[in-house]
């Protein structure tokens, strides 16, 4: 998006949510949050700097006087400083009159993914006498919005990974009818190549996991310590990757399978609970866009680990429900489904995606994570991608 464009619809918002204006702060280029939507590249900086967006009025910024060429390509007043009572007294000036600042900044660390502003920059504007608040919400329009070439890149991966999937599980099949041996780590590696071959990376190892090892949900198989699998094994298997061309967005999803002819009773219990939790996330978000109403990613975090708790497995769902799906690295920085590691009240947001994951993990058993995409379109539409896991996969 052109940056006009962004500060003409970053103003927009600001009048919907009541704020008087965003207050963008950086040093050393810790928030890459305002660097990001300020356009603003990674050069050597050493000196703090802020750019005032005001609801209405010409936009200001203030710079260091050894250090004024950061903000250039920007429209606005310069206010320059050089010792930190100039700076103080820049701010104050700044933003007399004003109630309501936006800053990278959450409440209580709620929403660590944008607390960029250090508690001792906040505490210097709150004493100029403004309330800051969260620009958690605002940023998402700016950093997660996909467009149609973004959406179509996901959608080849979606496809992509569920596809790897079903060749990982005819993959340990072959060998179990055949009586060959295969490990977690030899379909790891199955994985891996298969990216590759497709041009695609993934930003982390693809997970098998045998038994226990599915129990923890961020087991990586390595070629010492992997399991065999064998007859009766219950297996996890997690992949995500994206095309290697720029801007392009991962696709992630986890499937469970038995070597066997059919499930337990107790996987089969384990995996229909996990499956009605993940239902009814989905049906809250698509109840609430049906209503135009909007949800907040907590709320669709509790649904599902109500239904888990309920069925007396609570303790054992020990993640959240889901995250944002992103373009730089499949965990983006928009709204996640949590309200268990963080409490996420930003809304899920049309031109999103995030993963919908329940799960439960039974240490020293085994566990159950179903993960597919929710893909929130620009016209509200409500897309599931990666495939839809309805029944435990039997590989004999």
């Amino acid at each position: 998006m052109e940056l006009n464009q962004k500060i003409k619809e970053a103003r927009e918002c600001l009048v919907q949510e009541g704020i008087d204006g965003w207050l963008f702060y950086d040093f050393r280029g810790n928030n890459e949050i305002a660097c990001q939507f300020l356009n603003i590249d990674k050069a050597h900086r050493t000196r703090r700097w802020f750019y005032w967006l005001p609801v209405v009025g010409e936009p200001v910024k203030i710079l260091h006087a050894i250090e004024q060429k950061p903000l250039s390509h920007l429209p606005g007043e310069k206010l320059v400083y050089n010792s930190w009572q100039q700076l103080d007294h820049h701010l104050s000036s700044l933003l007399t009159g004003r109630k309501k600042v936006a800053m990278e900044y959450s409440p209580n660390n709620a929403i660590p993914y944008v607390s960029k502003v250090d508690g001792g920059t906040v505490d210097a504007v709150r004493k100029c006498g403004v309330e800051v608040v969260s620009s958690a919400q605002i940023m998402q329009y700016y950093q997660q919005f996909w467009d149609e070439k973004t959406l179509q890149s996901h959608l080849f991966a979606a496809d992509l990974v569920d596809t790897i999937a079903a060749d990982s599980w005819a993959l340990i099949k072959g060998h179990l009818e055949s009586g060959k041996t295969i490990n977690e780590y030899d379909v790891h590696k199955f994985i891996e190549e298969q990216f590759e071959a497709n041009n695609c990376y993934s930003d982390g190892s693809p997970i098998c996991a045998v038994n226990a090892h599915a129990a923890d949900p961020h087991y990586v198989p390595t070629a010492k310590g992997a399991l065999l699998i064998k007859k009766g094994d219950f297996v996890l298997i997690d992949l995500w990757c994206r095309h290697k061309d720029p801007g392009s967005a991962f696709a992630d999803i986890a499937r469970v399978a038995v070597a066997d002819v059919e499930p337990t009773q107790k996987h089969q219990e384990v995996f229909n609970v996990v499956k009605h939790a993940r239902l009814a996330g989905v049906d809250l978000i698509k109840a609430r866009y049906k209503e135009g109403r909007a949800v907040q990613g907590w709320e669709v975090d509790q649904v599902c680990r109500q239904i888990i708790s309920d069925a007396g497995y609570g303790e054992f769902f020990t993640h959240r429900t889901g995250h944002n799906i992103g373009i730089e690295g499949n965990h983006g920085d928009g709204t996640h489904l949590d309200n268990f590691e963080t409490q996420d009240f930003r809304y899920l947001l049309p031109g999103t995606c995030c993963s919908v994951e329940p799960g439960i993990y039974l240490p020293g058993e085994f566990g159950v994570r179903l993960e597919f995409d929710l893909v929130i379109t620009r016209d509200k539409t409500i897309r599931i991608t990666g495939g839809i896991q309805d029944e435990i996969v039997t590989l004999l």
